[in-house]
């Protein structure tokens, strides 16, 4: 997201009739599937580097032995050319030194802290316009991410297509990278709007009973950059094509876990990452949201329904954004936590004195009665900042079996209590 310099969508949203909207949108899809193009391509000004012909396949990713699965979320590096990009809205005794390197050594921290077990940014990862290369630029900013050979995966952002490559070519290269599960966009598709929209499955711990069966399911979205409607201002949105795909996709999902083995009589949890917030987001205030709000909402100016089209799903309980950088919240509307990752990047714009920072998110299992692994049993959440102690701030329990939304009092370590 940009600062001031961004004119603000007006907050009228255009109204969709989603019943016409799906029919007509089948309609559409079935007729165009066995045509080779993505109604979304870019205009090419660079073809995409090739040099990841020796990438590495990264392994399935699965609950770990203590029945847990952690997800470290990486919100607008705004990455440009290292050493030689200065930092934004930073202390006055912080300025001397402080480059693209400052971000690059928090990822390294919160490796190193917290262990995730997966790595997902959520757009805005360079910054186009200050980026000579934007391939150096991708590589350098998830260079820590592909060092500690961690499973990862990124969406777009608004600023990711602005330098040397298109929204396609950065998406392109990104899925090239070691140890990425990032997707182009679903290979059963031949029309669908934007760069990188996939689902991730996560697997049982090894030896149980789930081993092979996804219990949390991982959606990522292209919530576009810009309006390209001439009477729609402002930023772009999650596009009827995706949300066909997304239903699609969570109804698949659903039926593969309440099939044998181990059927079960409900859908997995679902996680869903994009980079532009919904316009539901502007409903919180500091009453009913966990962490702070100091800048207007940045989503787009037309609600095209795809919070609605979660709900309906029954099965996503968080969705992860970024885009307003000193936001950090998670508020619970009708069921969904939606919650920000709170700005991560020095080049980014901030708050001089309001630390940059990362959001966890561990999901953990229950204990079957033979005392084995078995299904999600709760998803919590904190936040660290990028201060001496790396403080741990914000825990919560985003949802649990037996109730969701229970704001925790104490945190320790980076565990709640």
């Amino acid at each position: 997201m940009e600062r001031a310099t961004m004119v603000r969508p007006s907050s009228t949203f255009v109204k969709i009739n989603k019943k016409k909207l799906w029919v007509s949108l089948a309609i559409a899809v079935l007729s165009l599937c066995f045509v080779p193009i993505n109604v979304s391509a870019a205009v090419r000004r660079q073809t995409p580097q090739q040099h990841h012909l020796s990438r590495k396949p990264s392994p399935k990713l699965r609950f770990g032995r203590n029945g847990e699965f952690k997800i470290l979320q990486v919100a607008d590096m705004h990455y440009a050319d290292g050493k030689t990009t200065p930092c934004e809205d930073v202390l006055p005794s912080q300025v001397d030194g402080c480059s693209d390197l400052n971000t690059t050594a928090f990822i390294h921290r919160m490796i190193e802290a917290e262990k995730p077990n997966f790595i997902v940014f959520t757009g805005d990862n360079i910054y186009g316009f200050d980026s000579k290369d934007s391939a150096k630029s991708m590589d350098a900013a998830f260079a820590p991410a592909i060092a500690a050979r961690i499973p990862w995966a990124a969406v777009l952002g608004n600023h990711d297509q602005e330098g040397t490559l298109s929204r396609e070519g950065v998406m392109k290269h990104i899925v090239g990278l070691n140890h990425t599960l990032s997707q182009l966009n679903p290979s059963e598709l031949h029309v669908i709007d934007g760069f990188g929209n996939y689902n991730l499955e996560v697997g049982g711990v090894e030896g149980s009973g789930f081993v092979n069966k996804s219990i949390l399911n991982l959606y990522f979205l292209d919530s576009g950059d810009y309006s390209t409607v001439p009477a729609i201002p402002g930023y772009g949105w999650i596009k009827p094509s995706q949300q066909l795909w997304f239903q699609l996709t969570s109804a698949k999902l659903r039926r593969a876990y309440m099939s044998p083995p181990n059927a079960q009589k409900s859908s997995a949890p679902g996680l869903v990452y994009f980079h532009i917030p919904l316009p539901e987001v502007a409903s919180f205030d500091s009453t009913n949201f966990t962490g702070v709000r100091q800048e207007d909402i940045g989503s787009a100016s037309v609600n095209s329904g795809f919070f609605t089209s979660l709900v309906e799903a029954g099965d996503v309980k968080a969705a992860f954004t970024g885009h307003d950088h000193v936001n950090d919240f998670c508020g619970q509307l009708t069921g969904i936590q939606l919650c920000y990752g709170g700005g991560f990047g020095y080049h980014a714009y901030g708050k001089a004195g309001w630390p940059r920072r990362a959001r966890v998110v561990v999901v953990s299992l229950e204990k079957t009665e033979e005392g084995g692994w078995g299904t999600v049993k709760s998803i919590k959440t904190w936040k660290r900042l990028d201060d001496k102690h790396l403080t741990a701030i914000d825990g919560e329990v985003l949802w649990s079996k037996k109730h969701t939304g229970t704001r925790r009092k104490k945190h320790i370590n980076g565990s709640t209590a």
